[in-house]
């Protein structure tokens, strides 16, 4: 039986948890760098990573998985060294894993102002004839409110407040989201996103990796945003501080 990329990235996932080795007959060891900036390039990091679990405390919990080309790129939930929220993109060539990006949040006790986790809402993906219209959308969205910091110009992108937020800091709707940045903004507090990276998307999701400032940190964001109608109707991310230099274990960058 063959097996897609997606099932792939989903059984290297899930090796987490179950302790398998089989899914790593899936990566490319020969040609597989890690940007994980917490554990070693290649195979061996996945080995240490495993090793370094306190046995039965792993858990993988896939909530969406998306492809775009020789990407795939996965929403989960984990207890992993704790309770987190987090994105791994996948890059294969040759139907080999060969790089792998992540991003990943320490899970809040509470859900968000609204009631959401970081994770529920839509799942079901449509739309595909629509993807590389809502990657250009989406680019644009971000290039213009959090890299220029034109917030004059955030109604443009949504339909009123019909707008579901996860992050477990802001409530819904446009108007949660500019009351949220400009009660910020008087505590000093201010986001501002410098750089992307990739924009990947699969019919009516997208995601932006990026790096910027939010507050003195220096964070990669992961946002996934999903479109209907040409409109942003809901958002999840993750955001994670950017480790000093001084303590990578691999030379690749977090990008």
């Amino acid at each position: 039986m063959k097996f897609t990329n997606k099932q792939k990235a989903i059984a290297l996932l899930k090796s987490i948890e179950t302790g398998s080795l089989e899914s790593f007959a899936y990566v490319d060891a020969n040609n597989y760098t890690q940007h994980n900036l917490a554990f070693a390039d290649g195979l061996i990091g996945i080995h240490t990573l495993l090793q370094q679990l306190p046995a039965g405390s792993a858990k993988v919990d896939i909530v969406r998985v998306f492809q775009d080309d020789d990407f795939i790129f996965v929403h989960s939930e984990y207890n992993f060294f704790g309770p987190k929220t987090g994105f791994n993109i996948f890059r294969f060539e040759n139907d080999q894993i060969v790089e792998h990006w992540d991003n990943l949040q320490q899970r809040p006790a509470s859900p968000s102002p609204s009631g959401h986790t970081m994770t529920d809402g839509f799942t079901e993906i449509r739309d595909l004839d629509k993807t590389s219209e809502n990657k250009q959308l989406i680019k644009s969205f971000v290039e213009e409110v959090f890299v220029r910091g034109r917030m004059d110009q955030l109604e443009n992108y949504f339909a009123g407040d019909n707008f579901i937020q996860h992050n477990p800091h802001i409530p819904d709707g446009v108007t949660g989201l500019r009351n949220t940045f400009e009660k910020l903004a008087v505590q000093g507090i201010f986001m501002r996103y410098n750089t992307i990276h990739k924009v990947l998307g699969e019919g009516n999701f997208v995601l932006v990796v990026s790096e910027g400032y939010f507050g003195v940190d220096y964070d990669s964001f992961y946002d996934l945003f999903r479109v209907e109608n040409d409109k942003i109707v809901e958002h999840w991310d993750v955001i994670e501080p950017i480790t000093s230099r001084l303590i990578w274990n691999n030379d690749n960058g977090k990008f």
